[in-house]
């Protein structure tokens, strides 16, 4: 799916500051991405320094391309600089759009490509972006989320709750 801004668009929008852009709640594009194996979806606890949603565990990829960038680039971008990872395929699942308070004054409103890989790469962690990870069991992590949702964040519970069959079915 082509998700890129048509020119005639393009040439009225201004790229924002992504903290200006949570402060004001603007709808803005995303990437996340699952990569699942036999052992679960790989998640990753973000950083303590990230200035939202420090500590809590996400799927396994998540950011916002650069202006002009595409999605399919973003998200392998991303899992390169946050874990290392390289050389999985990824699956264009769905575009989902959420709304969702993440703390501090800070809203995302994002319309997010979602991809799905397989396999069990090797990881190696960027300490800026992430502070550990882990593989979960679809029934396991669900079960968790339901005993301790502010553990997670708000768009890894939106996912599961809205969108499992579309990104894991």
């Amino acid at each position: 799916m082509d998700t890129r801004i048509p020119a005639w668009l393009e040439d009225n929008l201004r790229p924002l500051d992504k903290l200006e852009v949570h402060r004001r709640g603007l709808r803005h594009p995303a990437i996340s991405v699952f990569i699942v194996s036999d052992r679960g979806i790989l998640l990753q606890r973000r950083a303590a320094s990230k200035y939202h949603t420090p500590g809590l565990w996400a799927n396994t990829c998540c950011t916002h391309p650069h202006w002009g960038e595409s999605p399919e680039h973003c998200a392998d971008r991303r899992l390169k600089e946050e874990l290392g990872i390289s050389g999985v395929d990824l699956e264009w699942r769905e575009q989902i759009e959420y709304r969702a308070d993440v703390g501090g004054g800070l809203t995302e409103h994002e319309v997010v490509d979602v991809y799905v890989g397989h396999g069990e790469p090797e990881i190696t962690i960027n300490p800026d972006e992430v502070w550990e990870t882990r593989w979960m069991p679809l029934a396991e992590l669900e079960a968790d989320i339901a005993a301790n949702p502010a553990i997670y964040t708000p768009w890894l519970r939106i996912y599961l709750a809205e969108h499992k069959d579309k990104i894991l079915g």
